[in-house]
């Protein structure tokens, strides 16, 4: 609804453009093959049409199969040879287009909310172009010139540790959100009152460029956008509040009040899991009765019903699963210790912080990369989202098989 009423705000035409010509050097008709059971460019064509923000999407091809898988994912088409000069045709064919998006049809990872934030800087700012940036970590070196060479962007004398440098700002090639008006006067993509929408590293995935087939299949099965309506997998949610959601540490204030810090990738994780429906259940040991407040507070902020277990959680939880007519394979469960071991072999999906005792590490069925209250949850989430995504794949890939016959 918010994308709507911000389309409704801003009354430019908006329109998607995704260049995808049939000849390539590397792989035939790459832009159609398929990666992880949809075709390559049905992963940006999904996150362009979900995104609402675009008065119309379309795919400017010179392939006739392009033309067809394009069609089947709802994108117009132009026919036409890629580059600058195809954008500026697509502008003089379709002039009622004030702002066109150029989106990469090898960028896999693209979801609509990069797409609606980067949009943000146009429709809320006044920027005339924004384009998609990626931050790398990488020590450059000028070509050699008399068998010698030099350091571009980095001290050899004072080599920073990665962590102590901010990196450099690269284009991903993603998108290119851009007025009409620039290009037609410029011949620019980037131009005018310009900025940059950075993107996360795992979601800057280019197969023209740095990763092949078999990876880049394993990347978009875990951070690739797999639509708004997949089917059910897992109903049910119980997530450790302390290890999981916190730290496990307690803060006491002067006031002796105490507080806990929560990560905000986390309650977005939450969120984005209620709203697949998905019922998520706070757990906790409930011991200290002085955090009866604090516990309170962390189910209001999260719209969530917190639940006191006691050493054998099973036991407090197996009541819930059995009023809901669900099984343990409909549930997920994260947990961080050895009371937590029976739950984490039961449920049909499973996890444990990265920093969780070795015991619990042992009966979890997924091992996330980020530690207790620095984004664990979050990470779980997304894995959960990812189960789903696998269920639906051979559907969607019948249904593409079916619009191109």
């Amino acid at each position: 609804m918010a994308n709507k009423r911000l389309r409704a705000a801003d009354k430019r035409h908006k329109a998607a453009l995704i260049l995808a010509r049939g000849g390539s050097k590397g792989i035939p008709l790459k832009n159609i093959k398929t990666l992880a059971g949809i075709p390559l460019i049905g992963w940006v064509l999904r996150a362009a049409v979900d995104s609402e923000l675009f008065d119309s999407v379309w795919v400017s091809t010179d392939h006739d199969e392009i033309e067809k898988v394009a069609r089947s994912w709802g994108a117009k088409i132009h026919l036409s040879p890629t580059s600058l000069d195809t954008i500026q045709e697509f502008l003089r064919l379709n002039p009622e287009v004030d702002i066109v998006c150029n989106i990469q049809a090898t960028s896999p990872c693209l979801h609509p909310f990069h797409l609606k934030e980067a949009m943000e800087y146009i429709s809320d700012h006044g920027y005339d172009s924004v384009f998609s940036v990626v931050r790398r970590h990488h020590f450059r070196w000028q070509e050699k010139t008399d068998e010698l060479t030099r350091p571009l962007n980095l001290d050899p004398y004072n080599r920073p540790r990665r962590q102590d440098w901010d990196g450099e700002l690269c284009e991903n090639g993603s998108f290119y959100f851009t007025t009409a008006e620039l290009i037609n006067k410029g011949r620019l993509l980037q131009g005018g009152k310009v900025t940059y929408y950075e993107m996360g590293a795992e979601y800057s995935v280019d197969i023209d460029v740095d990763i092949d087939w078999p990876v880049a299949e394993q990347r978009v099965l875990r951070y690739g956008y797999f639509g708004r309506d997949s089917p059910e997998v897992v109903k049910l949610m119980f997530c450790n509040i302390s290890g999981c959601l916190t730290e496990g540490r307690i803060f006491l204030s002067a006031s002796s009040g105490d507080m806990i810090s929560i990560n905000t990738r986390d309650t977005a994780g939450i969120r984005m899991l209620k709203k697949d429906g998905v019922e998520v259940f706070l757990l906790s040991s409930c011991l200290n009765p002085v955090a009866q407040t604090l516990l309170e507070n962390v189910s209001k902020h999260l719209e969530c019903e917190v639940l006191c277990v006691g050493e054998k959680p099973a036991k407090d939880i197996e009541p819930l699963i059995k009023e809901r007519t669900l099984s343990w394979k409909d549930v997920a469960y994260m947990g961080n210790d050895e009371v937590d071991v029976d739950c984490l072999n039961m449920a049909g999906l499973s996890a444990v912080p990265s920093d969780a005792p070795v015991v619990a590490i042992n009966g979890a069925k997924y091992i996330c990369k980020s530690r207790g209250g620095k984004g664990a949850v979050r990470e779980f989430a997304e894995h959960i989202r990812l189960q789903k995504r696998k269920a639906k794949s051979q559907l969607e890939q019948d249904r593409i098989d079916l619009a191109s016959s």
